[in-house]
């Protein structure tokens, strides 16, 4: 698993909002407001390692260019930064299509 998902997986793990119960309108609104914030914040932390991932095989594909680094790191790290684009893709796609759906639904 990319190491900025598996890192941030507990963190979003426990923003879960369906153990959310909510005794008063005012109190479930705070809740959940509570809760986006958490969310947001695990995206970021997640946004913020991948493009750390990214700098980082970007730096030693340089070095590999330089003849400071050898062949297997030089792919390992590509390979990782691959890996990450295409979660990061993935991600978007599931983000669009769930916002795409909400604009479908009728008030």
């Amino acid at each position: 698993m990319i190491p900025a998902i598996g890192n941030a997986m507990p963190r979003v793990d426990a923003l879960r909002l369906d153990g959310l119960s909510a005794p008063s309108v005012a109190a479930g609104a705070s809740n959940v407001a509570e809760a986006g914030q958490g969310f947001a914040a695990a995206m970021t932390e997640i946004a913020r390692e991948a493009s750390q991932t990214m700098k980082s095989a970007e730096t030693v594909s340089i070095q590999g260019v330089n003849g400071k680094a050898s062949a297997q790191a030089v792919v390992d790290a590509v390979m990782g930064a691959e890996r990450t684009l295409q979660t990061a893709v993935a991600l978007r796609d599931k983000v669009v299509s769930a916002y795409l759906e909400l604009s479908r639904m009728s008030i």
